[in-house]
């Protein structure tokens, strides 16, 4: 029996679980149906373009979180190490309860990957430019803040494969404390 959705935050939350889970292409509609409960017309009623815009519903959710917990902190006048060592607590946080799987980098991986480029590369553009902010404003040179800020995106991303490899919370903690802990001493 299909569930009562109250709203489409409610849907988008659910459909986000599936995609972590399945991917975009294990997530067909009836296995969407099945793993949220959400019906078919309430499905449609919320995303009329069926598949593709629950997943861009997805993705704007997630960067939503981002921008609001990562980016904007990060691009705020506070002081570049606290505001830093907050974004690290809140990206190790949000990663281990979703899983330990980023969406967009799973949106890399199939067939849809054109569709969703542009959304995948600004998320990461985005995480990568407010970081090397904060970094700036803790003293680095622009081309070296950059250069942190890059290396610190890919080695959260590749301890997101790692953790999920091992299936290790601990794992993906101990590189997202040794990144953090490396910009700060870049900082220092």
């Amino acid at each position: 029996m299909a569930k009562t959705v109250l709203d489409r935050a409610d849907a988008v939350r659910a459909l986000a679980g599936v995609f972590r889970r399945r991917g975009f292409e294990g997530g067909s509609l009836s296995v969407i149906q099945q793993e949220t409960g959400i019906g078919r017309g309430s499905l449609y009623h919320f995303f009329p373009a069926g598949k593709t815009d629950m997943a861009r519903a997805v993705l704007e959710q997630v960067s939503d979180w981002f921008d609001e917990r990562l980016f904007t902190p990060l691009r705020s006048a506070g002081d570049p190490r606290t505001t830093i060592a907050t974004a690290f607590g809140e990206v190790a946080d949000y990663f281990v309860s979703r899983e330990r799987v980023c969406l967009f980098a799973a949106m890399t991986l199939g067939e849809e990957q054109a569709t969703f480029a542009d959304a995948v590369r600004t998320y990461f553009t985005d995480w990568v430019d407010a970081l090397a902010h904060a970094l700036r404003a803790g003293g680095l040179a622009p081309h070296d803040a950059r250069t942190h800020a890059l290396d610190a995106v890919a080695a959260v991303q590749g301890g997101l494969i790692l953790a999920r490899a091992y299936a290790s919370d601990d794992t993906l903690l101990g590189i997202v404390s040794r990144t953090e802990r490396r910009l700060l001493e870049a900082l220092a």
